[in-house]
């Protein structure tokens, strides 16, 4: 699998320059010919979450247009990140994947919200999973907090899925946590990581990028240039996993009765 990572400075809390920066990013993407283009999280709006009710994208109606002619158009599959959308009253920050004919194949709103960044005053937290398949290939997605939260790794990647894909603003000032966190996860659950995080400024954080691909023993295959706005491309071998999977298989060697 050929995967592009769009490592995108977030132009905060304006809607219109930020669709119009992933278009222009997806077609370039395109060029390398990847079989998925993945976004950052909340690329629509920043953590503007003040301003939500102005800006959100209702019913993520523009957000998933856009996607969807860009994933036909360019026959590509799209990992969509996250926007902050609004709907029936409330605040979410979801994500959307659509496959190569621009069908929408998984909608999930984030499950885990960051009290440090007040994400928990402003957005709802979503209740669902985040699993589907990309050219018959098995995957889960989550957004950004929660890979601190394992156990609901565990329980998306536990029905045979090959790939975990993570989209994030995570700070500078704690991207040795993020790289540690994604490594482990890679590891755990023997298997590949495709992990996207802004860069740039917000009024109340710094972002370095430092978007990730690991393979299943916790090794990294590409690194986003910190700092560096841009398209971050890396192919893989999923036949890999399973002699890893065989050598050490955690998944039957679980004890669901205890834990």
């Amino acid at each position: 699998m050929k995967v592009s990572l769009l490592q995108l400075d977030v132009i905060f809390g304006n809607p219109d320059e930020n669709y119009h920066k992933v278009r222009k990013y997806i077609e370039k993407a395109a060029q390398e010919n990847p079989d998925v283009i993945v976004l950052p999280e909340m690329w629509n709006t920043g953590y503007s979450l003040e301003n939500l009710a102005e800006i959100a994208d209702e019913d993520g109606k523009k957000t998933k247009a856009l996607l969807s002619d860009l994933a036909k158009k360019l026959t590509v599959n799209i990992v969509g990140g996250s926007v902050a959308i609004k709907k029936e009253g409330n605040f979410y920050n979801s994500s959307y994947v659509f496959n190569r004919t621009g069908s929408l194949i998984s909608e999930y709103q984030k499950v885990h919200l960051f009290g440090l960044m007040n994400e928990d005053k402003f957005i709802s937290a979503g209740a669902t999973k985040n699993q589907f398949e990309l050219d018959d290939i098995k995957a889960a997605g989550v957004i950004c907090y929660d890979i601190r939260f394992p156990e609901w790794e565990r329980k998306l990647m536990s029905e045979g899925q090959q790939i975990l894909f993570v989209s994030a603003q995570w700070p500078t000032k704690r991207i040795a946590q993020w790289e540690t966190l994604l490594r482990a996860r890679a590891i755990e659950n023997q298997a590949f990581v495709v992990a996207v995080n802004r860069v740039g400024e917000a009024p109340k954080d710094s972002f370095n990028g430092h978007s990730l691909v690991i393979n299943p023993l916790g090794e990294i295959l590409v690194e986003g240039t910190p700092g560096v706005e841009g398209i971050f491309t890396c192919e893989f071998d999923l036949d890999d996993l399973s002699k890893i999977r065989g050598d050490i298989p955690v998944f039957k060697d679980r004890r669901p009765e205890l834990y």
